[in-house]
């Protein structure tokens, strides 16, 4: 008799409620759960990778060892065994360092990888060798929230559906279904926030699908967002538009902002960022006038030349205009596990620059170090030289930047071991592959993403079926390694203690003590979830005493800014792009998210195309400092006169990669292009978007 189950979707941030009709082991259908409070009854069409994972032929349901140029099946007691011997031989050969540890983003869509993987597991290490997306994603806008909130986990998210005046920068919504900002249906919400009276305003490279939604789209050069920002801020201040009397938390260093702000009339942006000094000052005018407005920035913005002054100048203009922690305006949540009270109680604010790697000498954020220099410490002999590595939810040969480089040291490791479901580009190197289970075959509770909802919810996601004989949940992976790693008394003592003390009974505890007083049974019981309602103004309440509207470092920064405005503009710059079915390079082995048009080609200007002789439809090769790559072109004006775009998480043509649906939709990787040298040189965020490149007709 088929039954349904009731989850909410974690593939990405906009947790669509679901309803999954099963029977015997057997997916019948997905569909939207039409009573979740928050969703109500929106899905995406990631979704239904739920079902293509779960039943993928490609997955791993047995760890695997790597012989030659293959894998074996092998026991979890010989694997684990051996890669414990192994780590603590090299450990104590040569150091902690001499093991690190990678994660991919979707350690925080699995509770259970975020509590061992981002907690013990580094513990057990000690290692100074650690590396995530972090640096190739949201480093800037959490270190933003820990120089001018006092932590990192105070997060400013939109209040969309309440909001009057939407002006986005560097993000696509419409693709994303939001970022820092979980919100299902964002095409319905964007929608109804012009039927109220509100508008959207986009500044973009592209003319993005949300720019499509947009009252306005103007095309901005890739990296100067911090630019355009100043001359915005130059006209809130000269024209008397500030009003910093409506903020809940007094503000410092208002005069200090006011004096650098002076010198970036918007006259003076107008060259570099392409956007006229008119358009810049009615901006700032009708965003000022509106009843409620938000700035918001993400991708595009963050991994970027000067990705930190412009998250920092997009809170800047929320603050000084009073939106901030107002309805309508970015607001802060009220989850049912509150984040930020345990990191302030733990006393862990956030931490930058406590050490610095060995080889390029960058900054640590958060007891990691950037992922661009990855590659400098396993290749560059010496003390501390990483030879093992861990690794989780990864793929960074296609999302790291100069991943032709990274697959070549990675093949050089004395052990790799990976926890993954699938033999991919980055997990081919490894020694051992260590299978867990999928979304389905355990229960989660969104930590994260409950922090950054548009609303304040709560929902617990119960496991559809039982595991596979002998198949282990990711957090059991990590303990029985960290047990290996620990070893004797003490590693026995610590699997004993995990056996008892599991993610789930973490998160009661977490629950419990919170502000709802919830406990799993309880949530269990509510299995469309809870709506616990809009936000509210919290600020003060989070612990926040005032707001440093000038940190040191950003006022350092703002002279690096000012000397690029003198340099010439690359004659081709390259920008990223994702599309709603494959915002992960995962996503390509899903038959129904790969079908139809190819979605991995170059687009360019027409402008741009006919001096170089160059035709739609044709293959090009595109060339920067570090690789080239070969890929149709598709000429359009979408994007703007000097801007070329490739999709991200493409590249799927190594040998030895096990991804059959991906394989013969390989595309080209753009990290093959995007180069490990190029940072935020403030913080030490991948350059992504804005990478000089050269595009021609193949040599023969």
């Amino acid at each position: 008799m088929p039954q349904l189950h009731y989850r909410a979707c974690n593939l990405c941030e906009a947790i669509c409620g679901l309803a999954i009709e099963h029977e015997d082991g057997k997916i019948l259908g997905i569909r939207g759960d039409r009573d979740d409070p928050f969703s109500r009854g929106h899905i995406c069409p990631k979704a239904v990778a739920l079902k293509d994972v779960y039943e993928d032929p490609d997955r791993l349901r047995h760890p695997v060892r790597r012989d030659g140029d293959r894998f074996v099946e092998v026991s979890w007691e010989e694997a684990f065994t051996d890669i414990g011997q192994r780590l603590r031989a090299i450990r104590a050969e040569h150091g902690n360092d001499s093991v690190a540890l990678s994660q991919g983003n979707p350690v925080l869509h699995n509770y259970g990888a975020s509590i061992y993987a981002q907690t013990l597991l580094p513990w057990a290490l000690g290692t100074r060798n650690r590396f995530s997306s972090t640096s190739v994603d949201n480093l800037p806008r959490m270190l933003v929230s820990r120089w001018m909130y006092g932590n990192q986990a105070i997060l400013p998210v939109p209040d969309l559906d309440r909001t009057s005046h939407f002006l986005i920068l560097g993000a696509n919504p419409m693709a994303s279904n939001g970022s820092v900002m979980t919100a299902p249906d964002l095409p319905k919400r964007l929608k109804a926030l012009r039927e109220r009276g509100g508008k959207i305003i986009v500044l973009d490279p592209r003319r993005t699908e949300t720019a499509n939604v947009a009252d306005e789209h103007h095309f901005i050069r890739p990296g100067t967002d911090a630019l355009f920002l100043l001359g915005f801020l130059n006209t809130l201040f000269t024209e008397g538009l500030v009003r910093l009397r409506r903020n809940t938390v007094p503000l410092a260093g208002v005069e200090a902002l006011r004096a650098l702000v002076l010198e970036f009339t918007p006259e003076r942006v107008a060259a570099p960022t392409g956007i006229s000094a008119n358009d810049t000052r009615r901006l700032a005018r009708d965003f000022a006038a509106a009843p409620s407005a938000v700035c918001y920035g993400r991708m595009g913005v963050s991994a970027q030349e000067f990705g930190l002054l412009a998250t920092w100048l997009i809170d800047v203009i929320n603050v000084v205009t009073g939106n901030l922690d107002r309805e309508g305006g970015p607001m802060f949540t009220s989850p049912a596990v509150d984040l930020v009270a345990i990191a302030r109680h733990a006393g862990q604010p956030g931490s930058f620059d406590a050490f610095r790697s060995r080889v390029r000498d960058l900054p640590e954020f958060n007891g990691e170090l950037p992922i661009s220099t990855m590659a400098d410490e396993l290749e560059t002999e010496g003390a501390g030289q990483v030879r093992a590595l861990l690794i989780t939810a990864h793929n960074p040969v296609l999302s790291a930047p100069n991943g032709r480089r990274l697959d070549r040291a990675l093949s050089k490791l004395e052990l790799m071991v990976a926890v993954d479901l699938y033999v991919n580009e980055t997990t081919r190197h490894a020694h051992y592959i260590l299978p867990s289970t999928t979304t389905l075959e355990h229960d989660h509770y969104d930590l994260a993403l409950h922090a950054v909802g548009i609303r304040n919810t709560t929902r617990w996601n119960g496991a559809l079926f039982e595991p596979a004989k002998g198949l282990l949940h990711d957090w059991q992976i990590f303990l029985r390694l960290i047990a290996e790693i620990t070893g004797g008394v003490a590693g026995r003592a610590m699997l004993a203690v995990g056996n008892r003390l599991t993610p789930r009974t973490i998160v009661d505890l977490l629950l419990r003590a919170g502000p709802t007083k919830f406990t799993v049974k309880k949530l269990e019981a509510l299995p469309h979830g809870v709506d616990l309602g809009p936000l509210v103004p919290r600020l003060k309440a989070l612990g926040t005493t005032v707001i440093e509207l000038t940190p040191e470092v950003m006022l350092r920064d703002v002279a690096r800014l000012r000397a690029s405005m003198s340099r010439g503009q690359a004659s081709l710059s390259l920008i990223g792009r994702r599309d709603l079915r494959s915002n992960n390079s995962w996503m390509h082995n899903s038959q129904r998210l790969v079908k139809g048009r190819p979605r991995c080609v170059l687009y360019m200007h027409p402008d741009d195309a006919a001096p170089r002789g160059l035709e739609n439809g044709e293959t090009v090769a595109v060339r920067s400092r570090v690789g080239e790559v070969r890929v149709v072109l598709e000429v359009t004006d979408a994007v703007m006169p000097g801007v070329v775009s490739l999709p991200h998480g493409w590249g799927h043509d190594r040998p030895g990669v096990k991804l059959g649906v991906a394989q013969a939709h390989s595309g080209v990787s753009a990290n093959d292009l995007t180069d490990e040298e190029l940072v935020d040189q403030s913080c030490g965020t991948a350059v992504l978007n804005g990478v000089s490149v050269e595009v021609t007709t193949p040599s023969p």
